[in-house]
């Protein structure tokens, strides 16, 4: 690792380039204040969610926009002259042209490191902010973390920081170059009249927008507020819904946990997708907007289809979040435990939540973590072959057995090493998987992969992204023979759906059916901490300060 930043950066002046270490480029260094983070208050907070991410990747891409019967959409955009331009329609389209540039457009970035999720992207930002090292987060398709595009605007910048960064020794740093010939642009077809626009707004008279994916209408869902179609960091579009938050929880609680849920687990789950929502404002800062509408955040279909048991719980917990010690938690939950929900660090590097811990997930008193950890493979084995007495135990995930052949796993964990510019990307075959490190809360947290020129270990939530075959993290290994000597594949034997930290939804299913309030079934699942209404006093996030972060020695 660098000994220290003035180790690693050379200052751009106006002049030319001020050298202070040999051929190592000093970026901007970033101060971290370590102040909280606070938004609006009240129930009327505004959120600006990604309804379509990547709009313009394909070349046929086409969304059509309708207002309800007897209303008009209102469109706004730049004129050829600049000027503000409002058009009115029932309906318009957007579509993709090509837009062949006039000369090949260079487009460079210096990725240093891609991820299975947010949070150990945002980790890894966070370190690579300890060493000096300006960085933004982006979601092209997995996330990554890219060296700030505004700090190393030039490819001589680029290419010495790329250079140094080897010569300290993170390989895993690469640059990526594409030559663009052509570029995909957003048009507006409105009544007959096509206009090619970077920035559309489109609003409703009556406050509701229908959008079709796909010509031949992939799926139709209706939107509140307004729509804003805007360029992304990749090149394409993004399709942004500005919506107030208590309405965008009726677009999210219902297809979370089920709008057919026990009610008090409709209440936990719209406090805990508002306090996600607002702790998590932060993820697409890059592409000018805040959250996504899939898994990557939160499912979110708009208000198309609405219940009124979902409403009711959305009402009855308006303006309630939850927290610890005055800010936000880390509101993450999943769908199935298995039989014990995991710590935070269990999946993701970065600093322990206290709140976030392995929890068995039973009413009773069926087994003792304290005294009998899971992360010692005996017990993890007699564990995991105990089927009732848990929250969720009647829910088909619960228990699963999913065998991967040697074909497929070599696929699915090729691509992985590829992805990551791995030295053993081209291997041939796996010789042998093996569980090396469990978590007290049984989760795998290192296996270790032989293959025919040398081993791989993957860590935590990325085993997930080297195998698609467990549904979570809580699994032991039975290799498969199709004869005594022939090794076919692996079957991973397991429990849960998910990443396992915090709520489980299918147990939220169960406690709510005995009777638990929504208050009781988030202490349950998140120790320590309290309901309490937004306010002006209530952190949503800290940035770290530089002093908190221990830079990895790792690369």
């Amino acid at each position: 690792m660098f000994k220290s930043v003035s180790e690693l950066l050379v200052f751009p002046t106006g002049e030319g380039l001020s050298w202070l270490s040999g051929s190592v480029l000093i970026a901007c260094l970033v101060v971290f204040s370590g102040e909280p983070t606070r938004g609006q208050t009240g129930k009327d907070i505004e959120l600006r969610v990604g309804i379509v991410q990547r709009f313009g990747s394909k070349p046929n891409d086409q969304l059509t926009l309708k207002a309800k019967k007897g209303e008009r959409l209102i469109i706004r955009f730049k004129g050829n002259d600049g000027q503000p331009l409002t058009l009115e329609a029932s309906e318009v389209k957007l579509e993709i042209q090509k837009k062949r540039l006039s000369a090949p457009v260079i487009e460079e970035r210096v990725v240093l490191g891609t991820y299975r999720s947010f949070e150990n992207a945002e980790e890894s930002a966070n370190q690579w902010r300890a060493k000096g090292i300006e960085v933004e987060i982006g979601q092209p398709q997995r996330w990554q973390v890219w060296a700030k595009r505004a700090t190393y605007s030039t490819p001589l910048l680029r290419r010495l920081l790329l250079e140094s960064l080897r010569k300290n020794g993170y390989e895993i740093a690469y640059l990526q170059t594409n030559i663009l010939k052509q570029v995909p642009q957003a048009t507006l077809l409105v009544k007959g009249q096509r206009y090619a626009r970077e920035q559309i707004e489109i609003m409703s008279s009556a406050g509701a927008i229908a959008v079709i994916r796909g010509k031949q209408g992939e799926w139709e869902r209706l939107y509140e507020g307004r729509l804003h179609l805007q360029p992304n960091a990749y090149g394409t579009y993004t399709l942004v819904n500005e919506v107030p938050l208590e309405t965008y929880l009726r677009g999210v609680v219902p297809y979370e946990i089920g709008a057919t849920a026990p009610y008090a687990a409709l209440e936990a789950q719209a406090i805990i997708a508002r306090t996600y929502a607002l702790r998590n404002l932060r993820r697409f800062a890059v592409d000018n907007y805040q959250l996504c509408a899939d898994t990557e955040c939160q499912v979110y279909k708009g208000i198309g289809e609405t219940w009124q048991q979902v409403d009711r719980a959305i009402a009855n917990t308006a303006g309630l979040v939850l927290t610890y010690q005055n800010e936000l938690v880390d509101a993450l939950y999943f769908s199935s435990s298995g039989g014990v929900t995991a710590a935070f660090s269990d999946m993701w590097h970065g600093d322990e939540r206290p709140y976030l811990r392995a929890v068995l997930d039973s009413a009773n008193n069926i087994w003792n973590l304290s005294k009998q950890s899971l992360a010692v493979e005996s017990n993890f084995r007699r564990f995991i072959n105990l089927t009732k007495g848990f929250n969720g135990d009647d829910w088909d995930v619960f228990r699963w057995r999913e065998p991967s052949s040697l074909a497929q796993m070599n696929k699915n964990l090729k691509d992985y090493l590829k992805e990551e510019k791995h030295p053993l990307a081209n291997f041939k075959t796996i010789q042998d998987v093996k569980v090396v490190e469990r978590a007290p809360s049984g989760r795998v947290l290192k296996l270790a992969v032989t293959t025919d020129i040398g081993k791989v270990e993957l860590e935590k939530d990325e085993i997930l992204r080297g195998f698609y075959a467990p549904l979570s993290t809580l699994f032991y290994l039975e290799p498969i023979y199709q004869s005594e000597k022939v090794l076919w594949g692996f079957a991973f034997v397991g429990g849960g759906f998910g990443h396992g930290v915090g709520l489980s939804q299918t147990g939220a299913y169960t406690l709510a059916e005995k009777g638990w309030s929504s208050a009781r079934i988030l202490g349950f699942y998140y120790p320590g901490t309290s309901i309490q209404p937004i306010s002006e006093d209530i952190a949503f996030w800290r940035e770290p300060t530089l002093d908190a972060i221990q830079p990895s020695t790792s690369n």
